[in-house]
């Protein structure tokens, strides 16, 4: 038997005007913004927003939107969707490519407000169905961990209203059509570490008289690999990335110094701190070893918490998606390695659900090598590829996501 909320759901999306929200994602997909300038795209979400309703601000935590709509008694519900995009060069050949040089959203962002738009149109118009308040949300700087703290540091909460649970999705490889959820942990900590080598720099004719960070560096991008395949148990996951390694100016210069950014992800705090633990370790016995001048700098930079789903919560919104999609579409694909600032909105308390949303183009997924969807989706471009293109097809079911989502929440006639 179909839940009210279901059916609701259903009836709200029915008349969804498909051909003006994709033309409102090819316009933010044109016109990507990088983390903390999202002023267009901030501007035009808030504008849909006052259309529908909503009382909405801007620069709320540098460009966030905030969109406030009471309907009654019941729970308060925010919804959620992230807006910066990536320093990457698109690469998709799509006819609404990135008019913006080196940036484009990579990441699906541009999706994500789209869906969000939507949703939120589609629950005002059908506000005689539920009860309740709605809190809409277009974060910024999700990329940089920047946007959903600093929605909170500028008071989200105290000017609007705190919500009883917080709702959030994401686009993902995968074909287009499931919704993959998990109770309990879904995404894992990410954390950025900076590692400066000092050498002493001179001629390279005379290596004699230097100490050379780059071959110390390289030493150290060798050996950081060990931290994950020697030094953590089979049964943790993690991931060390040597991001970027920059030194020199010259062919036959030996630099002064060698930095090194390396990336971690963790799905527990006690793995976190045992990996850099044997980076500084290993950064100081490298640097030993070369003989150099002074002791290598360990800058610890930003940190993503882990995502956790409330598994109540999660539950009743997987069940849902189920009665709208069908059984099959919605499963638990189990903890996945990616990394979001989502969880800083719940301030410590709010319990919240996080899912994914699979956006391939099926010509794609059919057209990728492989037999099975894990064979399959190390070929088909994933999120922060320059060729990452999310199929038009999936404008209205990540909205009747949206929508069923609220509606398992709030309270529905």
């Amino acid at each position: 038997m179909t839940s009210a909320a279901a059916r609701t759901a259903l009836d709200l999306t029915a008349g969804l005007p498909v051909p003006s929200l994709e033309d409102f994602y090819r316009d933010l997909h044109r016109h990507p913004e990088l983390s903390m300038a999202e002023h267009r795209t901030a501007g035009r979400l808030a504008e849909r927003l006052r259309t529908a309703g909503f009382e909405t601000v801007e620069g709320v935590g540098g460009t966030g939107v905030a969109g406030l709509l009471r309907n009654g008694d019941g729970p308060a519900v925010l919804l959620r969707a992230d807006m910066d995009a990536l320093p990457v060069r698109e690469e998709t050949g799509l006819p609404y490519a990135s008019e913006a040089d080196g940036v484009m959203h990579a990441c699906g962002h541009d999706l994500h407000v789209t869906w969000l738009a939507g949703a939120a149109a589609a629950l005002a118009d059908g506000r005689e169905t539920w009860s309740g308040t709605l809190l809409v949300v277009g974060q910024p700087a999700e990329e940089t961990g920047q946007g959903a703290a600093g929605m909170v540091a500028d008071g989200l909460y105290e000017r609007f209203v705190r919500p009883d649970v917080l709702l959030g999705q994401h686009a993902a490889p995968g074909p287009a059509g499931l919704y993959p959820h998990a109770p309990g942990l879904i995404m894992s900590a990410s954390t950025d570490v900076d590692i400066v080598v000092h050498g002493r720099g001179g001629h390279g004719s005379r290596p004699e008289a230097t100490v050379d960070p780059v071959v110390t560096a390289a030493y150290l991008v060798t050996r950081l690999q060990t931290v994950v395949a020697r030094e953590t148990a089979a049964a943790e996951s993690a991931v060390l990335t040597v991001g970027r390694i920059e030194a020199g100016t010259r062919h036959n210069i030996i630099p002064a110094e060698a930095r090194i950014a390396l990336n971690l992800r963790t799905q527990s705090e006690a793995v976190r701190q045992r990996m850099l633990a044997a980076i500084r370790r290993i950064a100081l016995g490298e640097c030993l070893a070369a003989g150099c001048p002074k002791e290598p700098e360990v800058t610890v930079g930003a940190t993503f918490p882990v995502t956790v789903n409330d598994m109540e919560t999660d539950r009743r919104v997987a069940a849902v998606h189920g009665e709208v999609f069908g059984a099959a579409t919605v499963f638990d694909p189990g903890p996945a390695m990616g990394s979001e600032d989502f969880p800083q909105l719940a301030a410590g308390s709010i319990p919240y659900s996080y899912w994914f949303v699979t956006t391939t183009p099926h010509a794609v997924w059919e057209a990728a090598e492989g037999e099975g969807i894990p064979d399959k989706l190390q070929a088909v471009p994933s999120n922060h590829s320059p060729h990452f293109a999310p199929d038009l097809s999936t404008v209205a079911p990540g909205v009747r996501t949206l929508v069923a989502g609220a509606l398992a929440q709030l309270s529905v006639a």
